[in-house]
């Protein structure tokens, strides 16, 4: 749920994460830094609850304290034009990548939570190539993390083909028209066993504990 820490661990694994800064920031290291737009986001929150994105400098200050009303950090990060992909771990498997496509500039909470602002397609539509290398981010975003289990992890994609890691969900949905389970279906793992492998990888490492 650590958005900052978690970037750090990312850089640290050779996974690209867009420039950022934490709060408090003035407009000019912002400026300096990152340039505008910017998006301004509670440090460790989900469903972009207390997201902005932040176009002019009279705007940031407002974002921040927006997001200050949600947590005790606030992430300002530089903003990334471009496609919104997901990718799912289970267990030791890379699913199939997904596209969100939502009809607000970014997937925000309307977007993720009101039905017909957003559609999914799995899998996407990359190359070969762009496939392989976002889930090969995505593995190492979830190693960096010491991730197990299941986790989505959601990524940019900017105009000139470059991924940039956005964050990890360590508890996504888990409803039939879910992010994952729509990912575990396009690598023909029906919901059912999808529940099943889930369950069966956190006995696994129960097991390991008890040893």
């Amino acid at each position: 749920m650590d958005k900052d820490l978690s970037k750090h661990l990312f850089r640290a694994a050779g996974v690209p994460t867009a420039d950022w800064l934490m709060a408090p920031a003035t407009v000019d290291e912002v400026r300096a830094a990152l340039g505008f737009p910017v998006i301004v986001k509670p440090s460790k929150q989900g469903s972009t609850v207390g997201l902005s994105i932040v176009k002019a400098p009279e705007q940031l200050a407002p974002a921040i304290k927006a997001a200050f009303e949600h947590d005790d950090e606030v992430m300002i990060e530089r903003f990334i034009a471009g496609r919104e992909l997901t990718v799912g771990i289970l267990g030791d498997a890379v699913l199939p990548v997904g596209e969100i496509i939502s009809k607000n500039e970014i997937y925000d909470y309307e977007a993720k939570y009101t039905p017909g602002m957003a559609t999914e397609e799995f899998p996407a539509k990359l190359s070969k190539a762009e496939a392989e290398t976002v889930q090969r981010f995505a593995k190492q975003a979830f190693d960096a993390l010491k991730l197990r289990g299941y986790a989505r992890i959601d990524f940019r994609m900017a105009t000139d083909g470059t991924f940039y890691c956005l964050e990890a969900n360590t508890l996504p949905g888990m409803t039939q028209t879910s992010l994952i389970p729509q990912a575990a279906a396009a690598a023909g793992i029906s919901f059912p066993e999808l529940c099943d492998r889930v369950v069966q990888l956190a006995l696994a490492k129960r097991g390991e504990g008890d040893r």
